[in-house]
């Protein structure tokens, strides 16, 4: 059994990043891993072979670099009244890690909520760094 990574937040400019990119991507869904540096996510990472509409995004777990330590997902919801995980987000959840970032139109530092592998909402701070 792998042992869960206890992260307390995301970097504000992780999250901007993140923000920006599903912005430039709407209204296609907008998908990637995330990684992170001790207690605080810090970086996104997109695998080749992603596909992505206005319907669903999907990723190949198979192109998962060796070694990169994924600490959960994010994805964007094009349609502000999805906030909420979807099954087939739930079944990607089981499989990145505890921590699931889902970020909605019109994606501003408002517009995102975390949630475990569950589905269940938890807290993730925003954290600014030097």
């Amino acid at each position: 059994m792998r042992k869960v990574k206890k992260i307390v937040g995301i970097a504000k400019g992780t999250l901007d990043f993140i923000l920006e990119a599903c912005k430039s991507n709407h209204p296609r869904e907008f998908i990637g891993i995330l990684s992170a540096e001790g207690e605080l996510i810090t970086d996104v990472f997109f695998l080749p072979g992603t596909i992505s509409s206005d319907e669903s995004a999907i990723i190949r777990m198979d192109m998962m670099p060796m070694g990169l330590c994924s600490v959960g997902s994010v994805h964007s919801h094009p349609h502000p009244a999805a906030t909420r995980p979807s099954e087939q987000d739930l079944l990607m959840f089981s499989k990145t890690g505890e921590y699931h970032i889902i970020t909605f139109f019109p994606y501003t530092e408002h517009n995102w909520r975390c949630y475990n592998s569950k589905g269940e909402e938890r807290e993730l701070g925003i954290v600014e760094r030097d």
